[in-house]
């Protein structure tokens, strides 16, 4: 059997990199000379690339290096899904693999998934079934019309079946396995338990002084003045409680020079470059609070037991909520910032992993993919 599958930026190596560990294992465990081994092949579609990370991934995490990187880069939706299109076209016609290994919502997942269902190559869908109910989200559209072309759905939450369901994908095609982000996290987080990051003399946080984690992306959140004049006031406030550390995409540290913004941050409000998976696990394992409108954060906080506020009026990770420790707070910071106060009051929920969050998905995948026999 003859696999790829598809990344295209970073945290997707973080869901791809449990099913290339359970490939290694299943074959490990193979009769030699049988022929019942997986060749398993990754393509880095480039959609996003930050050489300066290439070692952090490639060599301390020890993840599998891709066997195609095609350099889409950046620009609009349809550029990049076109360019990404075009190039892996050429890799699935000298490949020609059985199938085809998508993860997330990302323009690669949509532009792989149809590229390869128009060669009549089968497609897997890893994270299906999420729904924000956001079409205005474009991540939404990628999710919604991957579904609706792939073979194999893997779904990481019960919402995720009742949404198909509810879609009309048959229920032959839908499996229920858990989820590989959090395969990653428990590989790695012995590692973060050894990260230095806290005493890092930009932080210099004792264990039990106890600390805010802040990450905002969104351009709804990040890319209008009046809405990031709000947050960072919010944030001023909030470390006078207690310190904040906030890792600044690119984009918004821009946005704070831009708007003017930059020398209304309060002493304990820690503006920081972008921090690494691994020391990021330690922050977030650590951290008193998070306040979010990332995805992945929402459950990998779920799975440690941390207390999250997201800001955003949707999440396709209904879960985190109803059994997790996430609070959706919409787009009202004076609410978020409630929230948080109550929760450093001491009000807090007291959260459960969700069901099959065990770090066994990758294996239930393979195993499936086996089975199925391709």
């Amino acid at each position: 059997m003859k696999i790829i599958s598809v990344v295209g930026a970073r945290p997707n190596f973080m869901k791809v990199a449990p099913i290339h560990f359970a490939i290694e294992k299943f074959n490990q465990l193979q009769t030699p000379g049988l022929p019942n081994s997986i060749t398993h092949k990754i393509c880095h579609t480039g959609q996003h690339y930050d050489e300066k990370m290439s070692k952090v991934f490639f060599e301390e995490l020890k993840l599998p290096k891709p066997d195609y990187y095609l350099g889409a880069g950046s620009g609009s939706h349809a550029e990049q899904t076109g360019k990404i299109i075009i190039e892996f076209e050429k890799v699935l016609l000298t490949e020609k693999p059985d199938l085809v290994i998508v993860v997330g919502d990302v323009n690669s997942t949509i532009a792989c998934s149809l590229t390869a269902v128009k060669l009549g190559i089968k497609v897997a869908h890893v994270e299906a079934g999420l729904r924000s109910f956001d079409r205005t989200m474009p991540e939404e559209i990628n999710r919604i019309l991957t579904d609706t072309i792939s073979d194999f759905l893997f779904v990481t939450e019960q919402s995720g079946i009742d949404n198909l369901k509810r879609e009309g994908i048959a229920d032959e095609k839908v499996y229920f396995v858990g989820h590989v982000m959090i395969d990653s996290l428990a590989r790695y987080l012995p590692l973060a338990e050894k990260s230095e990051i806290l005493r890092q003399a930009q932080f210099n946080i004792n264990h039990d002084e106890g600390y805010i984690l802040v990450t905002m992306h969104r351009p709804s959140n990040v890319d209008y003045p009046k809405k990031l004049k709000e947050l960072i006031a919010m944030l001023n406030r909030l470390a006078e409680k207690k310190k904040v550390i906030f890792p600044v995409h690119p984009r918004t540290k821009k946005n704070l020079d831009r708007f003017g913004l930059s020398g209304s941050i309060s002493k304990n409000l820690l503006i920081t470059d972008p921090i690494g998976y691994i020391d990021f696990i330690a922050l977030t394992k650590n951290a008193e609070l998070i306040l979010t409108d990332s995805g992945g954060i929402q459950e990998e906080s779920t799975w440690l037991g941390i207390q999250c506020v997201t800001l955003r009026t949707t999440t396709e990770r209904p879960v985190t909520i109803e059994t997790g420790t996430n609070y959706l707070a919409g787009d009202d910071f004076k609410k978020a910032e409630s929230i948080a106060l109550s929760i450093l009051n001491g009000k807090r929920k007291e959260g459960k992993i969700p069901v099959l969050w065990d770090g066994q998905a990758a294996e239930r995948i393979v195993k499936i993919l086996v089975n199925s026999k391709l």
